[in-house]
């Protein structure tokens, strides 16, 4: 089969498609046929220096996909070959998603969102779960509480704009002024313009803080958090930082979700979560996307088509 593997730690021109041979799905695996595969920026921090990653012999890159269940191994009950499935199997370990087939735990998928082509519901997996297990499972976002977005046009911003509006939450989001009318169109109450203004001297009273770009970032959306406020930091542990009494600062490190794949595939369904595709490459243009997606300047998500 085709797929895109890392020659050596460093640059994009390190992605180079390769034959290599067809995985075989075990014990209560699936094997899936890839149509799509999204690309997030733990793509090109792990292809730049091999961090984070159980490598395998063959270091491939790539864990969002959406394709056709091609068979099925032992202990499979949920899926049968032909379904259409997506999903991010086995992060942090390697998958190898920029390829035509790819192996998962059965439990790593769920059924596609109905009604979403498939380079959509490639978009989706990584980004979405980790808004999710952030303000769900780790903030447990409530009705009426005020929820502050970092980044809100971002991969995983304008996910968790729409998650945390499904919820019930008055949502802040932070965007250059160019990218502030997508961000009201996905629910946003308001929007600042972090170019022009500092957020902390604008926003007050804010009950959770998600927070993708750590830093001082962090440190300055303490001063915004009320008493008994969450602030939930993407980037690492280290971008955690030392939370006053009353307030809560966390790291979330995505992880395969059935359960939360079908919560995200439901908002879908019911029009409260829609994924926003920027670029569109196929799979031999890998690099080109990693190229795009590292100067940080990409609305939504960049899919790479395989099949």
């Amino acid at each position: 089969m085709r797929a895109v593997v890392v020659e050596q730690w460093g640059g994009p021109e390190n992605l180079v498609e390769r034959e290599v041979e067809r995985p075989e799905p075990g014990l209560n695996e699936v094997l899936v046929r890839v149509h799509a595969a999204g690309v997030n920026p733990v793509d090109w921090k792990t292809r730049a220096g091999g961090a984070l990653i159980e490598w395998g012999t063959v270091p491939a890159v790539g864990w969002d996909v959406s394709g056709t269940v091609e068979a099925v191994g032992p202990g499979v009950g949920m899926f049968r070959p032909g379904d259409e499935v997506f999903g991010m199997p086995l992060f942090p370990r390697q998958a190898g998603g920029y390829a035509e087939y790819v192996v998962a735990p059965a439990r790593h998928l769920a059924p596609k969102p109905a009604g979403l082509t498939h380079v959509e519901a490639a978009a989706l997996p990584l980004a979405a779960l980790t808004a999710w297990q952030a303000l769900v499972d780790a903030a447990d976002v409530r009705p009426g509480e005020r929820v502050l977005v970092h980044a809100a046009a971002g991969g995983v911003g304008h996910f968790a704009v729409q998650i945390a509006k499904a919820r019930g939450a008055y949502v802040i989001g932070t965007a250059s002024a160019g990218k502030h009318d997508l961000v009201r169109q996905l629910g946003a109450d308001e929007v600042i313009d972090y170019r022009a203004v500092r957020f902390e001297d604008v926003v007050s009273d804010i009950d959770v803080v998600l927070d993708g770009l750590g830093g001082e970032t962090a440190e300055r959306s303490l001063k915004v958090l009320r008493a008994g406020g969450r602030l939930i930091t993407l980037p690492g542990p280290d971008d955690v930082p030392a939370a006053p009494e009353g307030v809560r600062a966390v790291w979330v490190l995505v992880e395969p979700d059935h359960l939360g794949l079908r919560e995200i595939a439901a908002l879908v369904e019911r029009g409260a979560l829609k994924p926003v595709v920027e670029t569109v490459l196929p799979l031999a243009e890998a690099a080109r996307a990693h190229e795009i997606g590292e100067q940080g300047r990409t609305t939504g998500k960049i899919v790479l088509t395989v099949a």
